[in-house]
């Protein structure tokens, strides 16, 4: 890579940086302002946290997709999710790990959550292998993971699984919840705005698929809210709550934003690069189905296994960008 080319990324990356600050402050303004307003309103926090804050955790990358297929990037889309999903297990967990062996205790509520992710991960799959992922799959995707969220939502009232209470925002002044949701929700349209334009000038210059921007930063960026919760939880002794946290995102991510996003425009197979059928989603699926086999099999993730993870996080990136530039 040349000193001009170096040059001519700095504004589309800038873009980014500042498109990825602006999503995450966006987001949290966003969250806890909805979740004070929904307090103050008498919600429990049991339908806070299955309902505004699950939610409000993927209105980034939900955003952030839905702004790429109307612009015709499905690709930034489709691999946003896709590196997400993988960025949140190599690199969420396996930062986690590193800092503290991760033991696991199995419960109904953690071997749903796990099936439930490798599932959603197989049907990701299978709508990419048919060809489209129309309107009608977008809806099946969200009735599906409405059925999730009321069946976690009926376990946690009888007892079944846990739910951790969530701490109510405090403002000052009655008006500032509405406020902040307000700049909160213009935050993460702007912020969407600038990350998307700015993967499409970075993947012009570079010569690369959009695909592989959204794989590898736009994922990272947008995977940054799971990974300091994570490695809080983890240093703290909560390893459930890390591994939720992983899990759920993974869900979400599949069902809602790819959800949504197909219900507002179809996402045809030729409108993403080949790589991401061909490559991209079958590492997905096999680092799912490695994290779901060594959580229920081996019930802890040590320093080691966390740094295995890291290093293969760091080799993946590596080989898309290779096959990728200059190309």
């Amino acid at each position: 890579m040349d000193v001009l080319t170096l040059q001519a990324l700095v504004v589309p990356l800038g873009l980014m940086m500042f498109g990825i600050a602006l999503l995450i402050k966006g987001g949290n303004w966003t969250i806890d302002s909805a979740v004070f307003i929904a307090r103050r309103f008498g919600l429990s926090p049991m339908v806070v946290g299955f309902t505004i804050l699950a939610f409000g955790t993927s209105l980034p990358e939900l955003v952030v997709s839905i702004l790429a297929v109307l612009r015709g990037s499905e690709g930034i889309a489709m691999g946003n999710v896709i590196g997400s999903n993988i960025a949140n297990i190599l690199l969420v967990i396996g930062c986690s790990a590193m800092l503290v062996t991760m033991h696991i205790s199995m419960s109904k509520g953690l071997i749903k959550d796990l099936v439930m992710m490798v599932l959603s991960a197989f049907l990701l799959m299978a709508m990419m292998l048919y060809g489209e992922i129309g309107r009608v799959a977008g809806v099946v995707m969200i009735v599906v993971l409405l059925a999730y969220v009321f069946v976690q939502y009926r376990m946690a009232q009888n007892g079944e699984i846990d739910v951790d209470g969530e701490e109510v925002p405090e403002f000052r002044h009655p008006a500032q919840p509405y406020v902040f949701l307000f700049l909160g929700l213009i935050g993460v349209a702007a912020g969407a705005e600038f990350l998307v334009r700015g993967a499409s000038q970075s993947a012009e210059i570079l010569g690369v698929p959009e695909d592989v921007i959204a794989l590898s930063i736009i994922a990272l960026g947008t995977s940054l809210p799971e990974l300091s919760t994570s490695i809080i939880g983890a240093r703290r002794g909560h390893s459930e709550m890390a591994l939720g946290n992983v899990v759920g995102s993974n869900v979400f991510n599949i069902l809602v934003i790819i959800g949504i996003t197909a219900m507002v425009k179809p996402i045809a197979q030729g409108s993403y690069a080949a790589q991401l059928l061909e490559f991209d989603i079958w590492v997905m699926l096999a680092v799912s189905l490695v994290f779901a086999v060594l959580v229920a099999g081996y019930r802890k993730i040590t320093p080691v296994i966390g740094g295995i993870f890291v290093g293969a996080y760091v080799l993946y990136t590596i080989y898309i960008y290779a096959i990728n530039v200059g190309a």
